[in-house]
């Protein structure tokens, strides 16, 4: 039987592209036919420079500011292969225009030690948190961790507060009861597929059709999740990506 992840509920509140991969509308996630397939990426295409990021199918990245044009991503053997420069002065994040409330973002990852992919979900229309930053769930070979970013640490009033060099146990607790930890065993440079769903102000993540945990938090209930984006510090692989929404 499974056994409940809840995680911890995030209580309060703070204070007042184009490129579209194909659409499949009648394939449904695990035979759910009330979620509708808006996108779909296995990577199975070339480069026609090898220098030169060209990520394609509406992919974009920000090596070009972050990373002073140096390629970060490449494709290769049908699938996308991320790794920071070292010139970099940011993580490498790749982005995808996709737009629902409630739905489904599945993947195949392959990650060596010391790595971690985040799947970030983003409005940059929304003003009061930094980049739009809403939910994210992150993965290393040990552990997942879920995160409320809307309620907190990417809350411009929080953000403020920490770059303002505020070390209070308040401004702690206030970012602490926003993200949630769960254990994962992985193996390095082995295969594995996470897929993250939301549904109102819940978050669950699986690996390999395992249940791995869940987190009730308000910003996960944003009503526009209009980007996904791919958060990645050290190196990452990524194939078989797909998106879906909730009908």
């Amino acid at each position: 039987m499974r056994s409940s992840l809840w995680g911890v509920t995030c209580c309060f509140l703070i204070a007042n592209g184009n490129g579209m991969g194909p659409c499949l509308a009648d394939e449904a996630v695990g035979g759910d036919s009330a979620q509708t397939l808006l996108f779909a990426d296995s990577f199975d295409r070339d480069e026609s420079q090898p220098d030169k990021e060209e990520i394609g199918n509406g992919w974009s990245s920000n090596s070009g500011w972050r990373a002073k044009g140096h390629k970060q991503v490449d494709l290769a053997d049908g699938a996308m292969h991320v790794t920071r420069h070292a010139e970099a002065d940011h993580g490498v994040a790749i982005f995808h225009d996709v737009e629902f409330q409630d739905g489904t973002v599945e993947m195949r990852i392959r990650l060596r030690p010391g790595d971690d992919l985040g799947l970030d979900f983003v409005d940059r229309q929304l003003k009061t948190v930094h980049a739009g930053h809403l939910c994210m769930a992150r993965v290393t070979l040990k552990s997942l961790t879920i995160t409320d970013s809307k309620s907190g640490h990417m809350n411009l009033k929080v953000r403020e507060r920490r770059l303002a060099g505020e070390k209070s146990e308040e401004l702690n607790q206030l970012i602490q009861r926003c993200r949630k930890r769960f254990p994962l065993t992985l193996q390095a440079n082995e295969w594995f597929t996470l897929r993250v769903t939301v549904a109102g102000d819940l978050m669950t993540v699986a690996v390999d059709g395992r249940p791995v945990g869940e987190f009730r938090s308000p910003g996960i209930a944003h009503p526009a999740k209009r980007m996904i984006t791919l958060a990645v510090n050290k190196s990452a692989s990524v194939d078989d990506v797909r998106v879906w929404k909730q009908k």
